[in-house]
């Protein structure tokens, strides 16, 4: 189907406006009506618009008719500027299956192929996606941690900026995810030290000024899920993720889409760890569901207002 059939917009007017504003669209990855409910309920309350991020495996997990059923569900509005993305697509087949859905937007990640490879994939979907009027982001450099089967990395490399203009004339993408520190899961930092490479961002902004830039493993962490978490039985030592301070610093370099997956995860698991142990005679799944619905939709709230500085740009 065509994503226009389900209300849907793809990036390219939306990464325009929050590139000239200074603001990120946030895109957050949603696994179940509870997930896609909180997300949508933000970012309609907030006036922000919004990417719904869905990797492969959460595809699978869906099912693609539950999924587009669910979308079609929320009767979504052009003017509500939200969008669908396929996250991490491993190939030109996952990228057509999610088009040919009614997806507005996909990314092909060729991060791990030579360069030259990656070029060619990413032109190869590119080519494709435009007949549709799809949205196609690729990635240079590579990012470390797991998040799940398909996203995973043991090692990392940061974008270099020497390589970004050849790539993005290349390849005819509309937007470009750059490594320069994040990762993925929940472990995305050694020490509280630490700091992204905003010396490398600086330098891919200078060679492609009003290009959107985009920020994979990019989630905050929120201390006071990891505590509930770990208060209600969880095991989740040192779990620390991108300060806000950082993260709303690259916006101002030119990030116009921040990606964000692990702060959703353990908003959800904390609020249901903690509604079965205060209510250990509860077996209600909608009331425990409801604590992590809860939860994230209040987070996605937050994150819009004081790191995507989204809120009230519909």
């Amino acid at each position: 189907m065509d994503y226009k059939d389900f209300g849907l917009v793809n990036t390219k007017e939306v990464f325009s406006d929050a590139t000239s504003k200074h603001y990120a669209v946030p895109a957050f990855n949603f696994y179940n009506m509870e997930t896609l409910s909180a997300i949508v309920s933000a970012a309609r309350d907030t006036k922000s618009p919004v990417i719904l991020a869905v990797s492969e495996s959460a595809l699978k997990y869906m099912g693609p008719d539950l999924l587009m059923g669910m979308i079609w569900g929320l009767h979504i509005k052009p003017e509500e500027k939200i969008s669908l993305h396929l996250d991490h697509g491993s190939s030109f087949e996952s990228c057509v299956n999610a088009i040919k859905l009614g997806f507005s937007s996909v990314m092909i990640d060729g991060s791990k192929l030579p360069f030259n490879a990656n070029i060619e994939l990413a032109k190869t979907v590119a080519d494709f996606a435009h007949k549709y009027d799809v949205s196609v982001e690729a990635e240079l450099g590579t990012l470390s941690g797991i998040e799940d089967e398909n996203t995973q990395s043991a090692e990392s490399s940061y974008t270099n900026p020497d390589d970004v203009v050849n790539f993005v004339n290349a390849t005819n993408i509309d937007s470009l995810a750059i490594a320069i520190g994040t990762s993925h899961g929940a472990y995305k930092r050694k020490t509280e030290n630490e700091e992204l490479r905003f010396d490398i961002l600086e330098k891919i902004a200078k060679q492609l000024p009003d290009f959107p830039l985009v920020l994979h493993g990019a989630s905050s962490i929120p201390q006071n899920f990891v505590k509930t978490i770990n208060e209600y039985g969880g095991k989740l030592s040192n779990a620390l993720g991108i300060p806000a301070e950082q993260l709303r610093h690259a916006v101002e370099m030119n990030i116009c889409k921040i990606n964000v997956d692990s702060d959703s995860r353990l908003a959800f698991t904390a609020g249901i760890r903690e509604s079965l142990f205060t209510k250990p005679e509860n077996f209600n799944p909608r009331e425990f569901l409801s604590m992590g619905q809860k939860n994230i939709y209040e987070n996605c709230k937050e994150e819009i207002k004081t790191i995507m500085n989204s809120e009230n740009k519909i």
